[in-house]
């Protein structure tokens, strides 16, 4: 009782309902990891436009696919996105600027490696809000490469000062850091400037800087994404010389997407080992590439206008795109929807790397090879719908793309949106709840077409009961639930029977 029955009269008391909604997670953000010019090592940074990567991380690169990627999957329809830089150090890859020598000596490095770092310059003046106080200065750094300039007023190297310049640079700066000793005296002569010293782009990337070693533990490389809430695609861009990425790397992609309930999506060998370089090697590639329900293939590559090669036609790995188009589908039609069909169109591609024809396609998706070709009046679109347990040999209950995402997307929903449950008393007043809140779930994916079937009878069945949580499931703490759906699979293969009336006259 809410309160004490002292007077006669009317109590009011609010009753809990039981009703906890369960709110779908999104489908479509995109983790991508790789090498950039500029931005933090081994940090999941999201952002939601190109223009956030250019700021970031620099933009288009010659010496990576990184930028390339991101920039196709925005181009296509993407929307959130996560990015992770790694970075192969190599000797002074860090930019330093010291100003001052002895007790004055300031050190300064730039917010992150790269050549980038090499353009910055610094400026110490003595324009303080309170010349008595010889601790303050201000500092104004200069990106001499961007043009941009960052002024951090009335700082101080005192220790117990608010605006203790290393703390400053830490919480406000994007171009800098403070290292080392901080002065015990100020500069002997206002203003003073320094420029940069070193800085440069590191070495280029291997299977060590992304699953290699000890990365797992330190959530650095591909496990920076462990500092990431959420993603549903993961994608690699080529980062070998040759247009491929590491079998190590790409095994350990697909590991991590399963715990992740994420999907990799890979892009077709050129390189190396076994490369794909025309439609009978790509058969061939098909039946040696990993298989796994968690990824997906497409090929071939793409042409597009390269900006940095004065608009030339380069040829570039499809997965940014690819995604792209996944995360639009998503949003117009919803996870359900295989991201194919005319309405899958790849933005910005010139044409095909390798042109294929209908009996082509044949060949390929019954292999689990999603394609890519020209259609007539639509463009260059998405033409296959298949995970790489698609192979028609595997009978996988996972076959279709769209069903397995589909399944995801209901894992993590329900995983996050039950948390309520652990620790409630486990009877019938709680199994009652988790059917009610999950039930209204289901119906609302059932309304909006997520599963198959006419009625939510035949779409869905959620059970929680004491057959499904007996007596010694109870007295271990163990609640079960049982959730079922009918899986909308795509209309992959459709046949039109045409007969020809012949004889056949009107009566009287």
């Amino acid at each position: 009782m809410p309160q004490t029955l002292t007077f006669p009269g009317v109590y009011i008391e609010e009753i809990p309902s039981g009703v906890r909604p369960i709110t779908g997670v999104a489908t479509s953000i995109t983790a991508f990891v790789g090498r950039a010019l500029r931005g933090p090592v081994d940090e999941a940074v999201v952002i939601t436009a190109y223009g956030d990567f250019e700021r970031v991380f620099g933009g288009l690169w010659l010496e990576s696919n990184l930028g390339y990627a991101v920039q196709d999957f925005y181009r296509n329809g993407g929307s959130t996105a996560i990015i992770v830089r790694v970075h192969k150090a190599k000797a002074n890859d860090v930019a330093a600027i010291s100003i001052g020598t002895a007790a004055r000596k300031l050190d300064l490095i730039a917010a992150s490696p790269g050549a980038w770092g090499s353009k910055l310059s610094a400026t110490i003046d003595f324009d303080v809000k309170d010349t008595s106080d010889t601790s303050l200065f201000n500092l104004t750094v200069t990106d001499t490469g961007t043009g941009k300039i960052e002024r951090h007023r009335n700082v101080s190297f005192a220790l117990a000062n608010a605006r203790r310049v290393d703390l400053v640079l830490k919480n406000e700066s994007n171009l800098v850091r403070q290292t080392g000793p901080l002065p015990t005296s100020p500069q002997s002569s206002f203003p003073v400037t320094v420029a940069a010293t070193g800085g440069n782009d590191g070495d280029a990337i291997d299977n060590t800087v992304l699953v290699g070693g000890t990365l797992r533990a330190d959530k650095k490389g591909l496990f920076a994404l462990e500092k990431a809430d959420l993603f549903n695609l993961l994608v690699i861009p080529p980062y070998r010389s040759d247009g491929d990425i590491d079998g190590a790397v790409l095994t350990g992609a697909i590991s991590y997407a399963v715990e992740r309930r994420a999907v990799v999506i890979i892009d077709p060998p050129v390189g190396g080992g076994g490369p794909w370089s025309d439609l009978d090697k790509a058969v061939t590639g098909a039946g040696t590439l990993a298989s796994s329900k968690n990824a997906a293939v497409y090929f071939p590559r793409v042409h597009e206008f390269d900006p940095l090669r004065d608009g030339q036609l380069s040829t570039f790995a499809p997965s940014g795109a690819v995604a792209g188009v996944i995360a639009r589908t998503d949003a117009t039609r919803g996870v359900w929807k295989a991201p194919a069909g005319l309405d899958a169109t790849l933005a910005g591609v010139v044409e095909l790397a390798i042109p294929l024809t209908d009996l082509e396609i044949g060949r390929l998706n019954p292999l689990g090879v999603n394609c890519l070709r020209n259609s007539p009046g639509a463009g260059h679109t998405v033409w296959g719908g298949r995970t790489r347990e698609g192979n028609d040999r595997l009978s996988s209950e996972w076959k279709y793309l769209p069903v397995r995402r589909t399944a995801l997307f209901l894992e993590e929903s329900l995983y996050r949106g039950t948390q309520w449950v652990v620790f409630e008393p486990n009877d019938e007043p709680l199994w009652a709840q988790i059917r009610l809140n999950v039930g209204a779930f289901m119906s609302n994916l059932f309304r909006q077409g997520a599963f198959a079937g006419t009625t939510p009878r035949e779409a869905f069945f959620v059970k929680c009961d004491s057959e499904t949580t007996t007596q010694d499931d109870v007295n271990l703490g163990i609640v079960n639930i049982v959730v079922g759906f009918a899986p909308l699979k795509p209309a992959e293969f459709v046949v039109i029977r045409l007969q020809q009336l012949a004889g056949q006259t009107g009566s009287a």
